[in-house]
């Protein structure tokens, strides 16, 4: 998994796998999702992250 956040255009991206992206949707406005061939997700795009999340450039990952 790799999470970037460009801070310039305010944009947070999770990606999930390297799998080619063959769709997206923004299935709720201002979140964009890609799919691959077989209907899995790839990625996540949160777009004004700053306005829809506390400290979007900062991550912790947590493993249970």
């Amino acid at each position: 998994m790799k999470v970037k956040y460009d801070r310039e255009v305010d944009i947070l991206y999770i990606r999930l796998t390297d799998s080619v992206i063959d769709e997206s949707n923004e299935d709720y406005p201002g979140t964009i999702i890609d799919y691959d061939a077989e209907g899995m997700v790839v990625g996540i795009e949160i777009m004004r992250a700053s306005k829809r999340m506390t400290k979007p450039g900062s991550v912790e990952l947590e493993i249970a």
